[in-house]
Parts: C-alpha cells; sequence; structure tokens
C-alpha cells in the first residue's frame, strides 16, 4: 500500500507541472487569429492528433473537410476545404489559431471555436463552460495537420 501511495504521489509530480503550463481558453493571446505559444508547453502528438481529428465526438473535423490521409473513414465533408497539403499552406502557429478559434482568423466562418469556455451555447448543460477540445487536443490536432504536406 505505502509503495502504491508513493508512485502515485510521483506520477502527480511529473503530471501537474504540464498542466501548470497549460493556457486556458480565456487566456489564449490571438494575433490577427494566429496563437504563437503552445497552449501546453508540450509538443503535440500527431497519432493522438489524428485520432481527435476522425473522432465524431471530439474534433468531427471529417464532417466539414475531406482528407485523403484518412481514406478509411467514410463520409468526408464537402463544405470546407480539402485538407490536403494544409501543412504547406499554413505555418503552425496559424493552424492552432484556426483549430482554437477560427473565427479569430475567419469572419464569418461556420468553422466551432474547438477551444473556448464562454459566449456560446452549449445544447446539454453537462458542457456548458468547458471547450470542446482540450489544450493538448489542439497541439495534438496541429501536430497531425503538420503532416498533412502535398
Amino acid at each position: 500500500m505505502k509503495r502504491t501511495t508513493g508512485i502515485v504521489a510521483i506520477a502527480a509530480l511529473v503530471v501537474f507541472p504540464a498542466m501548470a503550463d497549460e493556457v486556458a481558453p480565456s487566456e489564449v493571446k490571438f494575433e490577427e487569429g494566429v496563437v504563437s505559444a503552445s497552449l501546453t508547453g508540450t509538443a503535440g502528438d500527431p497519432v493522438s492528433g489524428r485520432d481527435v481529428f476522425a473522432n465524431r465526438k471530439l474534433g468531427n473535423c471529417l464532417a466539414c473537410h475531406a482528407n485523403s490521409d484518412l481514406s478509411e473513414e467514410s463520409f468526408h465533408g464537402e463544405v470546407a476545404p480539402v485538407l490536403d497539403g494544409v501543412a504547406d499552406r499554413w505555418t503552425e502557429e496559424q493552424l492552432r489559431g484556426i483549430v482554437s478559434n477560427a473565427k479569430m482568423m475567419f469572419e464569418g466562418t461556420m468553422m466551432p471555436a474547438f477551444y473556448i469556455d464562454s459566449g456560446y451555447e452549449r445544447p446539454l448543460e453537462d458542457f456548458a463552460g468547458t471547450s470542446i477540445l482540450t489544450a493538448q487536443q489542439v497541439e495534438d490536432v496541429v501536430a497531425y495537420l503538420k503532416t498533412l504536406k502535398e
């Protein structure tokens, strides 16, 4: 029992400092739609980002965007730009801004703001005051998008 408690305490010390560096949705700094600084201070994981991108309960990016890298997934959307080669068109900082809150870069866009926690209505009360994605999930999606080159 004591050994398990010690391991949990050590794990907490390892995990919580990374959380301390996380930028809250209301603290994200946009400069002409661009978010220069990482939201977590930790590099995004493109494999996890691919999963978030395709997950219909998280990013649900395929509802609007087509993406050849995810050809095994069905029902790619046709209402937003195709994301093949997106890493050649946008910088990491621009992609972070677009994923966090595309409305800061594209006035009138229908793309949801994935990293805001106020100023919108969520249909389920359990989700009120929370962002669609976590800061790390935003960083992961950005890392994945950076792999999509022509």
